[in-house]
């Protein structure tokens, strides 16, 4: 590895144990700022702050990196701001690896009016004009990219793959995501096709904007580039998408590491992940955008995902929801007043060791943002141990048997 600003060769994959099926694996990610051993969970930081929880708290709690997200950024306080602090890590005082998604996924989604949801009941439903009830669209999709209207004050936008490279540039993330079109399952088959050829000329020219910003940028360490699969439940375009941008490269260098992105059916999970996986060079990472639920862990790394990111922990845990080894319950209920244990027994987290969950119910009830804080540290915990713990029964070579004894006790009962 090279220390030089600006060398490629400061970042890196090294696969690790290899589980029988050829696909899922651990590993670790070498970044300027740190290495991320694999699988791991990556802990959100929206707006470059993990909501309500302090940087120091989420190195605490176990998290090896951050990610954080290109649109909002942009939008506020302005990516040109971040690069004059330093760089995101420096200006959200992280001192470990982050990353940046593109900004595709809340252009679409928010212009879309589903805010983070874009999994939704879909049967029997195709309409190429996804929009949430009672909502405006925001965001309108040509071939040269997407004009959106601020979620924040209905000013009009342009983002395109050489926009959104300059934006994530600038933010200075270790990581970060090619422009790609997001759609949603309710889309039809025909614009997925041309959405995922749309992706690809997208991804084509994210690469040319890297590698043309990456030697302009002269004395800043290197930015490692994903390219982003899409495809949403078709075998075929999901194979394809994978294979495209595996192929692809500027100036003789392609794609650092894939993202597998998408609304994706939650029951085919694992079959849609290993689908990309197969087409994927074994060598680089794989990063599927959005999931937390145990369960999806357990299948994605199975079929070959590496790092993983999320809003899920954080966001139920500010109305009260905490998740257990033995499933997820409120603490806000009426049995919890009078609990003078953890919020879960049994946990290493800073919540559990010092407060109770009476003491909890408490501050929710009273509207204090302390509820906030405890509860996220708690589920962040939860998350990314769970990860680590997935992580060391592979390495043990027992990672059937950790599945079945976690998921069953997870989903064996409503927790107290």
């Amino acid at each position: 590895m090279s220390d030089r600003p600006g060398d490629p060769a400061s970042f890196s994959f090294s696969p690790g144990v290899v589980l029988d099926n050829g696909l899922g694996r651990t590993g670790v990610i070498t970044t300027p700022h740190g290495t991320i051993r694999t699988p791991a969970f990556v802990v959100v930081g929206t707006k470059a702050t993990v909501k309500a929880v302090l940087p120091e708290d989420v190195a605490r709690l176990g998290a090896q990196a951050v990610l954080a997200n290109a649109y909002h950024l942009y939008l506020q306080p302005g990516s040109d701001l971040v690069d004059a602090a330093g760089g995101l890590g420096r200006f959200m005082n992280w001192q470990g690896p982050t990353f940046t998604d593109s900004g595709g996924f809340q252009v679409m989604s928010l212009g879309a009016g589903f805010k983070k949801v874009l999994a939704m009941d879909t049967a029997g439903v195709a309409n190429d004009d996804v929009i949430a009830a009672g909502k405006e669209r925001l965001a309108q999709v040509d071939e040269d990219g997407v004009t959106f209207k601020s979620h924040l004050n209905g000013d009009r936008h342009r983002f395109t793959p050489e926009v959104s490279m300059r934006v994530q540039h600038e933010l200075g993330a270790d990581v970060m995501f090619a422009f790609d079109e997001l759609t949603t399952l309710m889309n039809t088959r025909g614009y997925q096709e041309a959405s995922v050829d749309r992706t690809h000329r997208w991804a084509e020219r994210c690469l040319r904007a890297h590698a043309e910003l990456t030697a302009s940028r002269v004395g800043k360490p290197y930015q490692a580039l994903f390219g982003v699969v899409q495809g949403a439940q078709y075998e075929d375009l999901r194979r394809k998408a994978a294979a495209g941008l595996a192929g692809l490269d500027a100036d003789g260098r392609g794609f650092d590491g894939y993202g597998i992105g998408g609304a994706l059916e939650k029951e085919n999970l694992g079959t849609i992940v290993g689908w990309c996986s197969e087409e994927l060079p074994f060598d680089k990472p794989r990063h599927l955008l959005g999931i937390s639920e145990p369960e999806d862990f357990f299948a994605a790394v199975a079929a070959g995902a590496d790092t993983f990111d999320c809003v899920n922990p954080s966001r139920v845990a500010r109305n009260g929801a905490i998740y257990t080894a033995d499933g997820r319950y409120n603490v806000n209920t009426a049995r919890n007043r009078w609990a003078f244990g953890p919020l879960e027994d049994g946990c290493d987290c800073y919540t559990c060791a010092h407060y109770s969950r009476a003491y909890v119910f408490h501050l929710f009830k009273a509207k204090e943002m302390l509820s906030s804080t405890l509860a996220t540290i708690h589920n962040e915990r939860f998350t990314v141990r769970l990860v680590d713990d997935i992580r060391a029964a592979m390495e043990r070579g027992e990672l059937d048997a950790f599945r079945d004894e976690f998921l069953g006790r997870f989903h064996a009962r409503t927790a107290r």
